[in-house]
């Protein structure tokens, strides 16, 4: 996950503004069920999708969504 975020941001010169999840930073998150770190393909199954914010603005939000 760090490859193809904080690693990809900082190749391209982009890391001051997107890579991490940090104030100030454009905000693209997959929020799921599952901790990818452990277990990348949590990410793959749609079902365990909760949230995705694209800009962010929230782009899908689960009725399970925590709130």
């Amino acid at each position: 996950i760090t490859a193809g975020t904080l690693h990809a941001a900082q190749l391209l010169g982009v890391d001051g503004s997107l890579g991490t999840v940090e104030a100030g930073k454009t905000a693209d998150l997959v929020v799921c069920d599952g901790d990818p770190v452990a277990d990348i393909d949590v990410i793959g199954d749609p079902s365990n999708v909760v949230m995705v914010f694209k800009d962010g603005r929230i782009a899908k939000d689960s009725p399970r969504a925590a709130r």
